[in-house]
């Protein structure tokens, strides 16, 4: 998903989804809510962004039964995920939300909605295996690129940031793409600190393409942005978590 961009601190136009309320809303809608732990909703107070996707689907005959991952980064570097169980009861009827801690649990309240001993259920084992799943193609847009590259690496504060080797390439951009890396942008927890990861790709006039990655936060102490840029989003991620450690 491409994310408007601007030069100094974002402004969407509406505002993005925390993952504090990611996990209101999903805790709101399910029915058996109030049987998780309470060691897991306190672990997800301090999450850092959210991601969701479909693990498996079932449809047939006005029955229907999809089931969703729901992983949230939390800043420690860890990773709780919790899954949730979208059906209805009849044909046609509004649909049921449940959620479970482990997939074990998922699955035995699968077993038990009775449906036909023939339902064939659509599984998407890439999302359990992600090395299967290729890697996107970018798509570029043309638009002062060299520009927004030395603008990007001008506005980085941290001192192991890209260096005049990697501008001095990029100073031959010819095309790039924005996006947001790693579900929306949210906050540390109860700290209010905010955070978000976007990746600049970049191609080049050989057709060879480079990226760079931006973390952008509020962790400073006088609560202003702050943008930081490395090479490789685990560098990128490993700094967002540091951070993140440091003012919990």
């Amino acid at each position: 998903m491409s994310v408007p961009y601007e030069t100094a601190a974002y402004e969407p136009a509406e505002s993005p989804e925390s993952p504090e309320e990611h996990l209101a809303r999903l805790l709101g809608r399910a029915l058996n809510s109030f049987e998780l732990p309470d060691e897991v909703i306190r672990r997800l107070d301090c999450a850092l962004a959210h991601d969701s996707s479909l693990h498996s689907a079932y449809h047939s005959a006005g029955l229907h039964r999809e089931t969703y991952r729901h992983t949230w980064l939390l800043a420690d570097g860890t990773a709780v995920t919790l899954w949730e169980l979208v059906h209805n009861p009849t044909p046609g009827s509004a649909p049921q939300h449940e959620v479970y801690v482990d997939e074990e649990e998922l699955q035995a309240a699968t077993s038990r909605l009775g449906l036909p001993p023939d339902a064939q259920d659509f599984e998407l084992p890439a999302l359990m295996r992600l090395w299967a799943i290729p890697e996107p193609r970018h798509v570029f847009a043309s638009d002062d690129s060299a520009d927004h590259a030395r603008r990007l690496l001008r506005r980085a504060e941290n001192t192991d940031r890209p260096g005049a080797e990697t501008a001095a390439l990029l100073a031959t951009a010819t095309a790039h793409q924005i996006t947001q890396a790693f579900g929306r942008p949210g906050r540390a927890g109860r700290t209010g600190l905010s955070y978000a990861l976007y990746e600049h790709a970049f191609l080049l006039p050989d057709g060879t393409e480079i990226s760079l990655w931006e973390v952008e936060h509020t962790a400073t102490p006088d609560g202003r942005h702050m943008c930081e840029v490395y090479m490789s989003e685990d560098a990128a991620r490993d700094a967002m978590e540091r951070r993140a450690a440091r003012q919990g």
